[in-house]
């Protein structure tokens, strides 16, 4: 299973590359993370992932040059995923394949898995669409209005998009296990996998929203040298060094991805416990 995981990884960062949704690096943790998601979890943990995948990659293009402005100005990196946000993205459910793999008599990984693609997804969705939001975003912590792009502000719209990425990883999840169980038994019992919904959209939720607050809180953050303004980019269009700002210096923005991706996890297991 490890071997066509890697197979089927290696083909689909390959595609992913030539579309331009992954870099060179990007391919590299592409691979790695789903070869371990493919080959610890399954079919199941590993076509959430390609799942998650094109979404995202889909999302990213809708209205492109409108969202360009703010990103170029905002975010550290482009939508082309590079190493470091393979493994923010996917790295948490990369563990958690492994420890189902080891403890396969364990529910609470797959549901953590569940919660894990919910953040990741959730957290794209906030992002793509939030920052098109016609009213300005207010920081988490303090309700302040902030500009577009700002890391821990958040609109409705963007809540909304949450919801919304949150419900989708959990319908891909909840039919992907009903195909399976089909596949092996000939019947699907999709009712008592009903808990997958929840779980997933209330991890996403809680994720993405943990990601804010770090976002407002402890994700380093510059000041452009050019413009004056708040900026994840360490370096400025013209090569100048950005001032540090606030925030931890380790805590950058795929940091904070990854932790939250951790947070939407247990969340996710803790909401599957009490339905189960």
């Amino acid at each position: 299973m490890i071997l066509l995981g890697l197979a089927l990884s290696a083909l689909i960062a390959a595609l992913a590359y030539r579309r331009r949704s992954l870099s060179a690096s990007g391919v590299a943790g592409a691979i790695l993370v789903g070869t371990l998601i493919f080959g610890f979890g399954g079919w199941v943990w590993g076509l959430t992932l390609v799942a998650f995948f094109i979404y995202g990659s889909a999302l990213s293009k809708y209205k492109e040059a409108q969202k360009s402005a703010v990103a170029e100005e905002k975010f550290d990196k482009g939508s082309r995923r590079d190493f470091g946000q393979a493994l923010a993205n996917g790295g948490f459910g990369a563990v958690l394949a492994v420890l189902h793999f080891l403890f396969p008599a364990e529910p609470a990984f797959f549901a953590a898995f569940v919660g894990t693609m919910a953040t990741v997804n959730a957290d794209t969705w906030a992002t793509e669409i939030g920052v098109l939001s016609r009213r300005p975003p207010r920081l988490i912590t303090t309700g302040r209005v902030v500009p577009p792009g700002t890391s821990g502000g958040v609109t409705l719209v963007g809540t909304l998009a949450t919801l919304l990425g949150g419900l989708l990883i959990g319908l891909t999840v909840w039919l992907f296990v009903g195909v399976q169980e089909l596949w092996r038994s000939g019947a699907a019992d999709l009712v008592g996998r009903f808990w997958i919904l929840p779980a997933a959209v209330a991890g996403g939720l809680g994720g993405s929203l943990f990601d804010s607050l770090l976002g407002a809180t402890v994700q380093t953050m510059y000041v452009n040298a050019e413009t004056g303004k708040e900026t994840e980019k360490k370096v400025s269009r013209s090569g100048v060094k950005n001032r540090f700002s606030r925030g931890l210096p380790f805590m950058d923005n795929d940091m904070v991805n990854f932790i939250s991706s951790a947070f939407g996890a247990a969340v996710a297991a803790l909401v599957a416990s009490s339905l189960k």
